[in-house]
């Protein structure tokens, strides 16, 4: 399996013509598909900045997390410091009751991520042309059962469908699957960090 994932970060890294965070990111996750990692949403006490859950455990945006975190970029901080100052605009007292922010899992929940990225990143068109997602795009969607889900797109293209790959865990670990349009999209972001727009 190591030596798969090597194989396609070197073949990333030779044919890569999009800027270096498409690179990186791209990279980051592919690495992040190499790793056994059961699904498991519990909720769990972490360090800060810079915590994470057991790295045998996580879910959905766990795989973005790490992926931001393998290009030096705590999601966890990000998000914690925006929501302190803009708690009222994030949905966690609407969905989940709260009142005040949780270092431990705010950052985990898609629908916080999707506040986070349309605040301080881009939110871009929903559609459903290929062509309108690019490498590093986040992609948001809701799941049978109203279950928000989170993967990104990589720099590969199923050859058959011609649809951009995404990376995602839906249930057995980090995958790069030809899924885009398997479910209802509700969300289409960019986040890149404020270093690559140096």
């Amino acid at each position: 399996m190591r030596k798969l994932a090597l194989i396609l970060l070197l073949l990333v890294s030779s044919t890569v013509d999009a800027s270096d965070f498409n690179h990186d990111i791209a990279v980051s996750l592919i690495d992040r598909t190499t790793h056994q990692v059961f699904y498991d949403g519990a909720y769990v006490s972490i360090a800060y900045p810079n915590g994470d859950v057991p790295k045998n455990t996580g879910v959905c945006t766990d795989v973005i997390i790490r992926a931001y975190r393998g290009i030096g970029t705590d999601l966890q901080q990000l998000v914690h410091e925006d929501m302190s100052v803009n708690f009222a605009l994030y949905p966690s007292k609407r969905l989940w009751g709260l009142h005040s922010t949780d270092k431990n899992i705010d950052h985990r929940r898609v629908p916080n991520l999707q506040t986070f990225f349309e605040r301080q990143g881009k939110s871009l068109i929903i559609s459903t042309h290929k062509a309108d997602y690019a490498v590093g795009d986040i992609v948001t969607w809701m799941l049978p059962g109203n279950l928000p889900h989170i993967g990104m797109v990589i720099d590969q293209v199923n050859s058959v469908t011609g649809n951009p790959m995404i990376v995602h865990n839906i249930g057995s670990g980090p995958k790069i699957d030809d899924m885009i349009f398997d479910y209802k999209i509700t969300g289409h972001y960019r986040f890149e960090p404020l270093k690559y727009n140096q």
